[in-house]
């Protein structure tokens, strides 16, 4: 099965359909561990936006300072990542104010950002996830049984790979679940999959081409998001066309089945010897910057970057017509 890909149409005015200009807020920042990225992603997408001609607010907001949202604008986008953005909360609140905004709704957010949650619709949409346990303090050795490493350790809520541990040694199996305990409360333990990290983004409803992620570290956590120069990203994937049309296929099911709209990105790890996709988890608000993996992804479709952020708001606004 081939997914049909969203196409740009460049025939279309550097304005609006609407042929006027518009009032955007660009929210980001916020309390998140991801905060320095998410001011980048607003600051990219509030240049891209500015271009066409928009009036464009960038706010820096957070639960106890929402004085931003009382200016009455056309629409919000949201490019705040983590606890607060991804979560539903400023989505919540962006609704009893009466705002248009992009993105997905509260609910898709709040099940999404759950990597627990999310796994089991995942389970019950008949799409492929690491087998995962729950631990909590109280059930720290319940949930641990029965594991063997390699294992991962993460938050359950949590963006940006931030206290993500392969365990490969038996030793450290337990220090690392106290660890994200100790941070967070609960965490997950996921079968550690090996093989390669492919990631299809989705735009208005549709998969945009998958990229292959390749980093010299153990995997794409923050340092090789972010950081690391020398990390790959590759459109041009050594794997079987079917296989690539399925993951596209799975993604865009996972999009819909936790309820998603506008944008979403899908990661996904690929077992090698038997050629099996994995589906991690669904990013709601993914990195917006010009070397981000969604924007990447749409320019890789024909997209520029002020074309398919203003589709994305003019998306929004259809909603409120």
């Amino acid at each position: 099965m081939v997914v049909t890909q969203t196409k740009p149409d460049s025939g279309r005015s550097s304005k609006t359909m609407l042929d006027r200009e518009l009032a955007i807020t660009v929210l980001a920042g916020g309390p998140s561990g991801e905060r320095e990225i998410s001011l980048e992603s607003g600051q990219a997408v509030a240049a891209a936006l500015e271009s066409l001609g928009h009036t464009v607010y960038l706010e820096d907001i957070a639960p106890n300072e929402l004085s931003a949202l009382a200016r009455q604008v056309d629409c919000v986008f949201v490019a705040l990542h983590g606890a607060f953005g991804e979560d539903g909360e400023v989505q919540t609140i962006l609704e009893k104010h009466g705002l248009c905004y992009c993105g997905s709704g509260p609910d898709a957010c709040a099940l999404a950002i759950n990597k627990a949650a999310a796994k089991a619709r995942f389970a019950d949409l008949d799409l492929p996830t690491p087998r995962f346990s729950v631990a909590q303090p109280q059930t720290i050795d319940e949930a641990m049984a029965g594991w063997n490493v390699p294992v991962v350790v993460k938050p359950i809520q949590e963006g940006s790979s931030l206290s993500c541990y392969i365990v490969r040694d038996s030793a450290r199996f337990r220090p690392a679940v106290e660890s994200v305990l100790g941070d967070y409360g609960e965490c997950l333990i996921e079968e550690y999959i090996g093989g390669r990290e492919i990631t299809v983004s989705i735009l208005s409803d549709s998969a945009l081409p998958p990229i292959e992620i390749r980093t010299r570290r153990e995997f794409y956590d923050y340092e090789a998001k972010y950081v690391d120069e020398e990390t790959e990203f590759l459109f041009d994937i050594d794997l079987p066309q079917e296989l690539l049309d399925q993951v596209a296929a799975m993604s865009l099911k996972a999009h819909r089945g936790l309820g998603c709209r506008d944008f979403s990105r899908v990661d996904w790890r690929i077992d090698d010897e038997q050629l099996k996709a994995f589906l991690l988890e669904v990013n709601v608000i993914p990195g917006l910057t010009s070397h981000s993996l969604f924007p990447k992804a749409a320019q890789r479709a024909g997209w520029s970057l002020p074309m398919m952020y203003q589709h994305l708001v003019e998306h929004a606004m259809s909603r409120s017509s």
